[in-house]
């Protein structure tokens, strides 16, 4: 448990959860993958998450996720915790990922709720159970419910985390914060947990919550970062402040699915060819003019930054 512990006092803050930039025929770009990781640790970002659903991990092979996580492990080079999201639909397909994020040096896996399948509550305890057990690295389960189509409910979280050592906590992508509550309730105190909504970043910080995995940090990682620095300081009042100054960001990045305004911002900020693959699509002309609009008051843009 020693080491549990250890990792558990890094694993807070803003763990940024990094998009996957495409070349404009759609193979990844790993080359803008690594500028925007070191863009991130330079800019305050307390860990780097990828392949999780900012990530676009259910329009990448199984193959590409573990070049994905290689190319992430090198550039982070344990400057801060790592935590690749190695989960799927397929238990087998989560296994092995999870199984090659060890193999990478990963500080923990986050694992998300299996999406499609509609796993009972009896099912999906018996799934993370064996992933964790398979592996001596921490599992951060990731429930988000208005993907995956099935909420783990607290008694399931409480059971494995007493019944499984490794599994050290959540990324709760839940509106419900009664649930999120009590899942600490449940859980204790020290299990960790992050906010997975950003308008829940700051209330989780307030009811003892360990930090945030926001898609926003894409955008305005030191802003993002900043909101727990300004917590963990003690300073309440610059951390709420910034909760609100980020709010309207916040509102217009989630006016489509996630990632598709993200890639446009950071195409209008040329930080990568903004392009994913289909299914997803990025935003319409008139999404993208307010997303232009409201960018402008977070960050410098080139002057030709317009729609895409």
């Amino acid at each position: 448990m020693t080491g549990y512990e250890e990792v558990k006092k890094r694993l807070r803050g803003s763990i940024a959860p990094i998009i996957t930039p495409f070349h404009e025929d759609g193979s990844i770009d790993f080359q803008t993958l690594e500028k925007l990781i070191h863009w991130h640790i330079e800019s305050g970002s307390h860990g780097i998450s990828v392949t999780g659903t900012t990530g676009e991990p259910s329009s990448l092979t199984v193959e590409e996720r573990v070049q994905v996580m290689e190319i992430a492990a090198k550039a982070v080079n344990k400057r801060v915790p790592f935590v690749p999201g190695t989960g799927s639909a397929n238990h087998e397909e989560t296994l092995y990922l999870t199984k090659k994020a060890q193999e990478l040096g990963a500080d923990a896996a986050m694992v998300i709720v299996p999406y499609y399948n509609k796993p009972s509550q009896h099912a999906l305890y018996r799934h993370f159970k064996v992933v964790a057990e398979s592996v001596e690295i921490p599992i951060i389960i990731y429930n988000i419910p208005g993907r995956t189509a099935v909420n783990l409910e607290v008694k399931t979280m409480a059971r494995l985390a007493k019944d499984v050592p490794n599994i050290i906590g959540a990324k709760e992508s839940n509106k419900d914060f009664e649930h999120i509550n009590r899942v600490l309730l449940e859980c204790g105190r020290d299990f960790l947990l992050y906010s997975g909504i950003e308008l829940l970043c700051y209330p989780m910080l307030a009811i003892g919550g360990a930090g945030y995995i926001s898609a926003t940090a894409n955008v305005e990682p030191r802003k993002v970062a900043d909101v727990y620095n300004a917590w963990n300081e003690g300073d309440i009042t610059r951390a709420l402040n910034l909760h609100y100054e980020l709010m309207p960001l916040n509102d217009v990045l989630f006016k489509d699915t996630n990632p598709a305004p993200l890639k446009a911002a950071l195409g209008m900020m040329h930080k990568i060819k903004p392009v994913l693959r289909m299914p997803m699509d990025l935003p319409t002309k008139e999404l993208q003019d307010e997303i232009r609009n409201v960018l402008k008051a977070y960050v410098e843009l080139p002057e030709e930054a317009g729609t895409i």
